[in-house]
């Protein structure tokens, strides 16, 4: 009996043309509350004349959570043509509203979950309680609040989102972070003792310090926490942004430029004061 042969060459060796990796890219969100293509376009105008740097092949995520006004006839098309015009790259679309999807896959925009945070439930405690009427009323609303815990969310990286992070251990790092390098503290903070490069990129759920020059993208609280503050000994960077909100280097320039600071978040306002 002959034996048989694969058509497939044994010396021939295939090699993969792609592999799938996971990646953490934080996205902006930019909320359209209203539309009108006249003010719209105007006011993207003076934003990009003023961070011209930020406005260059920025990636952005279109989100309709607060829109006030009728979505359904909302002309989807010229808010992109109109971002695209001021250097901005729309690429998905957030707003839970089945017409607007439609016309998000029409144009080729990938459709991002809608904003689903979860109010912290109301505990009331009566000012007179009997101990055994207050054990059961402490047991109900620990029993309650691990009920809600156990709940799966949906984090999303937005200024109007707070969510409770369970924080871990600090990541240290003791080297310097260089240019096209990206480093990421899942659940806590990011300690960085050294410089972070121009080109560099340094993101935390929590806090991040770095006991040298800031010259690249700082993120903290990504995943909401809008307590989060940025530490840095030099204040030379490119983005700071805490839970979403953010400021780049056309605006940093104007004070404190390259003095030791701390970032945080004022009722959705970046807030920047020396660190002293």
């Amino acid at each position: 009996m002959p034996r048989l042969k694969s058509e497939t060459s044994d010396n021939q060796v295939t090699t993969a043309t792609f592999r799938l990796k996971g990646g953490l890219f934080p996205l902006t969100l930019l909320e359209i509350s209203r539309f009108d293509a006249v003010d719209f376009e105007q006011q993207l105008r003076e934003k990009a004349a003023a961070a011209p740097g930020f406005f260059k092949q920025t990636p952005v995520v279109l989100s309709f959570d607060d829109f006030a006004g009728d979505i359904d006839t909302l002309p989807l098309a010229d808010i992109l043509a109109i971002c695209r015009s001021q250097g901005l790259l729309p690429v998905a679309l957030r707003s839970g509203v089945e017409s607007l999807e439609q016309q998000a896959k029409a144009l080729s925009l990938a459709i991002m979950p809608a904003s689903r945070v979860k109010p912290a439930p109301d505990i009331q405690i009566e000012q007179q309680t009997e101990p055994s009427e207050q054990t059961e009323s402490s047991t109900n609303a620990v029993n309650q609040t691990e009920t809600e815990q156990a709940e799966p969310c949906q984090l999303e990286l937005s200024p109007t989102d707070h969510v409770e992070i369970n924080h871990s251990p600090s990541k240290i790092i003791t080297t310097p972070i260089r240019s096209g390098q990206q480093v990421y503290a899942p659940g806590g903070d990011l300690i960085i003792m050294a410089a972070v490069s121009a080109g560099a990129e340094v993101l935390a759920d929590g806090n991040i310090h770095v006991y040298g020059a800031l010259r690249g993208r700082a993120l903290a609280g990504v995943k909401g926490d809008s307590s989060a503050r940025i530490f840095c000994q030099s204040l030379e960077a490119e983005l700071v942004s805490i839970a979403g909100t953010f400021k780049v280097d056309e605006d940093l320039r104007k004070e404190h430029w390259k003095m030791p600071v701390q970032v945080g978040l004022d009722e959705q306002t970046l807030s920047i004061t020396p660190l002293v």
